[in-house]
């Protein structure tokens, strides 16, 4: 019948569009998954063909990883990208260790301007509207939560928010506005109304007392 397109022509047509602009076909997406990674909807899901995956990780419908050439974006173990969680290593590197959360909400990590370098740890939970750029430094455990965008920031290391200690826990950001150069320590917490203001740091203890 006229205008009926073979499952196979289908495939063949988007992943020409997708080697266009560096994407990974839709079966060296779905061979991902040898290395125990979850592709939940190969055909909403783009994955630069210079992106260093490493196994376990869970990818979520309409994410997207970008990198110009190799060596820019590295992912390792057991992550999680949910719904709408961007990453953009245009003009420098973006290095994700193991067992972080990114989403829900809209995240997006751009390494798009010149000296941008941004490092993630493991075990982080960055949820909520992220936008994070420039320079950045996330040490393990690091959270970012709520609707915040950052740039040039340091977070110190420490346990995931399971950790029952809360000032040993990494430093986190939440709340709403603009983190620029903020650097926090170990159980450090800014909570941003509009702007984020070093002044205004805390130990984590402050909001979990019964966590001290």
């Amino acid at each position: 019948m006229s205008g009926n397109i073979a499952p196979s022509d289908l495939i063949d047509a988007l992943d020409r569009q997708r080697r266009k602009l560096g994407f990974l076909s839709i079966p060296a997406l779905i061979a991902l998954t040898e290395r125990d990674n979850v592709i939940l909807d190969p055909f909403s899901t783009l994955i630069s063909i210079h992106a260093d995956i490493g196994s376990g990780n869970v990818f979520y419908p309409a994410t997207r990883l970008e990198a110009p050439q190799p060596g820019m974006l590295a992912i390792s173990d057991e992550n999680t990208f949910y719904t709408n969680t961007t990453l953009i290593a245009a003009d420098g590197p973006i290095t994700i260790a193991h067992h972080n959360q990114f989403g829900d909400g809209t995240v997006t990590i751009a390494a798009n301007r010149p000296g941008a370098d941004i490092r993630i740890g493991s075990d982080g939970r960055f949820r909520g509207t992220i936008d994070l750029q420039g320079k950045c430094t996330l040490g393990d455990g690091c959270q970012i939560l709520g609707n915040i965008t950052a740039r040039d920031i340091t977070l110190g290391k420490g346990g995931s928010y399971r950790h029952p200690i809360a000032d040993e826990r990494g430093a986190v950001l939440k709340g709403h506005g603009q983190a620029m150069g903020i650097r926090l320590e170990t159980g450090q917490v800014i909570a941003g109304e509009g702007r984020f203001d070093p002044a205004n740091r805390r130990m984590q203890s402050f909001y979990h007392p019964d966590a001290k």
